[in-house]
């Protein structure tokens, strides 16, 4: 008589080549670190260009790439990345809090003084930048969700005490083609009944990080500083 065993999921971990793209250099005349976590399907070497006018010298722009890259379409198309799937999804936000805490630490070594910390997720990175801050552990002084939301599977009760101990943003495009999934009234509702602060800048434009969108929140961060 055969007896076939039954199938079993095994893991292991693993080292892995990941990468980061910056704009500037940690020099003392740093004031502001931004942390750009892209979008589904993007790289962060074409996500980091639309970060270039915040280039001045004052600003360090550091773009990290998602863990999975892969092909748009077919096997020759345009080459994509993302930070998950719904596949194995515990050990891939585990890795990507890792990566993203190794990234921070690197770049923050170069510093002597510490600059302010903006921590700015795009779309599917969105969800990246909460679940980092609130299980890695960087400590920044801002959250901006553009063009995106929280994780529904991060708990308010969880997530409350840390975003309450910086700034959140919500920045999001009146013609945004892919927020019909986040009702922006709904959510500022939401937010209201779980007693998390929060600023809203809206802009004309798409699914998209405009410069002059992006200055005008530059420059509103600024005034807050000096306050």
């Amino acid at each position: 008589m055969l007896i076939f065993a039954s199938m079993q999921e095994k893991q292991i971990t693993v080292s892995k080549t990941a990468r980061y793209f910056v704009l500037g250099e940690p020099t003392a005349m740093v004031e502001s670190l931004w942390i750009v976590c892209h979008g589904y399907g993007q790289l962060a070497s074409y996500f980091i260009k639309n970060f270039e006018s915040l280039n001045d010298g004052k600003n360090l722009i550091v773009a990290p790439e998602g863990l999975h890259r892969f092909y748009w379409q077919g096997y020759t198309d345009r080459i994509a990345a993302s930070w998950m799937t719904k596949e194995d999804r515990q050990n891939d936000i585990k890795d990507y809090v890792n990566f993203l805490d190794v990234v921070s630490d690197e770049v923050l070594s170069g510093f002597s003084k510490k600059p302010k910390i903006n921590v700015l997720g795009f779309s599917q990175g969105t969800a990246t930048a909460c679940r980092w801050l609130c299980m890695g552990k960087l400590k920044a002084d801002n959250l901006i969700l553009w063009a995106g939301a929280f994780p529904h599977d991060l708990p308010f009760e969880v997530s409350k005490p840390v975003f309450n101990q910086m700034g959140v943003w919500l920045v999001v495009g009146d013609n945004d083609q892919f927020m019909e999934w986040v009702k922006v009234e709904e959510y500022e509702k939401e937010l209201k009944k779980q007693g998390i602060d929060y600023r809203l800048l809206k802009f004309d434009g798409k699914h998209e990080v405009p410069e002059n969108a992006l200055l005008e929140l530059a420059e509103e961060l600024e005034v807050l500083y000096k306050l």
